[in-house]
């Protein structure tokens, strides 16, 4: 491992936290794709299958901000594992559901209860920013999870469904369950990295939302995820279209390796200067990757396009985290994040959905169209909002960008 990376763990605690967060974040890649393997080889019916995972996806949208934002006020051992425990009683209720099979709206009321589940790759940043907050190390933390982020979702869906066709159809959700319970529960028996509490009486109420910055943020990955979502669905579809169809998983595979390759190299760079600039930056390169998608003619040009255009991902992911920091409240920060992986989530949703349409009318290959246009939307919404970037509100807690290379970090 780079040095970089070494001295990142240095911090008594710090490897424990990680590892519990990685593995609390499996189910984020597991639980949507397992529930659609389940129900589709139980029942048959796709459309069912399709509908629950977005009821998953839209209630964790939902519930996902409020439970980081009693996080803060809170703590995370306080909050993180009563609404484990509800969103994992609804993974159990929906298991039961789908092997006796109970009515559908049971399906659907537990799906509501799994979208509960809490943000882990927010907490786990939080955790990092606590140890590590106005030095280097805290930008090669943030490229670290980012990595994590990437190998979760190359290792976890394939996980899922080869457990789920293999071996029984509950079995994918079931271990993403497990992963769920054994993360949280690990990462909240460590208190000494634990963020301390901001209560509402010494903060101020209100939510992180009402930061100018943190809007256009969350709006500019609203189009992202919509770009994510879309490249998924045609993907697939295109890769059905030329009859391998089972391939489409490795090359959405290589679409996040060239993500993750970026963020390990991103991570041993320092900058100087804003990192709205970098920001912007990236989301153009983001939108700028989806053109040669409208041109694929084949697996092996489309693997090679997707590797190249991940490789602006991480790198934007990285520095979106860093303008958090920059933009909202530091007694708010972990529902920052999480309403940035939220304006996320609601664009995969609304990507999936768009991208299946365009296939059904049109074919797999017009419906490259839809990341396309979704990226021009990210670059016009982060040109239009970049002057609220370029001011960080008072009192916020310093962003990764600039700092002094020779300040020692801060342990707690």
């Amino acid at each position: 491992m780079p040095s970089p990376y070494r001295a990142l763990f240095a911090a008594p605690g710090s490897r424990a936290f990680s590892a519990a967060g990685f593995l609390g974040r499996m189910p984020l890649s597991m639980m949507g794709i397992g529930v659609v393997t389940m129900i589709s080889q139980v029942t048959g019916r796709y459309g069912l299958a399709g509908a629950l995972s977005a009821t998953i996806a839209l209630s964790a949208a939902l519930a996902g901000p409020q439970v980081s934002r009693l996080v803060d006020r809170y703590g995370q051992r306080r909050v993180l594992r009563p609404a484990t425990l509800l969103s994992l009683s609804g993974a159990a209720v929906l298991l039961c559901a789908a092997h006796y099979g109970w009515p559908e709206w049971v399906l659907f009321v537990a799906c509501v209860g799994i979208g509960c589940v809490p943000s882990l790759g927010a907490m786990v940043r939080a955790r990092w920013a606590a140890l590590y907050r106005g030095t280097p190390r805290l930008h090669t933390a943030y490229s670290f999870e980012s990595v994590v982020d990437e190998v979760c979702f190359i290792v976890g869906p394939i996980v899922s469904i080869g457990l789920s066709t293999a071996w029984f159809p509950e079995a994918g959700p079931l271990l993403a369950a497990c992963f769920l319970a054994v993360g949280v529960f690990w990462l909240t028996a460590q208190r000494a990295t634990e963020p301390a509490p901001h209560p509402r009486e010494q903060e101020g109420g209100g939510s992180a939302l009402r930061s100018r910055g943190l809007q256009v943020l969350v709006a500019t990955f609203a189009a992202t995820g919509t770009i994510f979502g879309a490249v998924d669905v045609v993907t697939v579809a295109f890769a059905e279209e030329e009859g391998h169809k089972a391939a489409a998983s490795v090359v959405l595979a290589v679409y996040a390796l060239g993500s993750c390759v970026a963020g390990l190299v991103f991570g041993l760079l320092h900058f100087a200067g804003a990192p709205e600039r970098r920001w912007l930056l990236g989301v153009c390169a983001m939108a700028v990757s989806m053109i040669p998608l409208l041109l694929v003619g084949n697996l092996p040009f489309l693997a090679v396009a997707l590797f190249v255009a991940g490789l602006s991902i991480a790198p934007t992911m990285i520095t979106t985290m860093s303008l958090i920091e920059e933009h909202v409240p530091r007694a708010q920060l972990t529902e920052g994040m999480t309403w940035v992986s939220t304006g996320l989530a609601v664009g995969v949703a609304l990507g999936s959905s768009a991208g299946g349409w365009v296939i059904d009318a049109a074919g797999a290959r017009a419906g490259y169209g839809v990341p396309a246009v979704a990226g021009a939307v990210a670059v016009a919404v982060g040109f239009l909002g970049y002057r609220r970037l370029e001011q960080p509100a008072p009192g916020r807690g310093g962003f990764v960008g600039q700092h002094d290379e020779h300040e020692e970090p801060h342990v707690a």
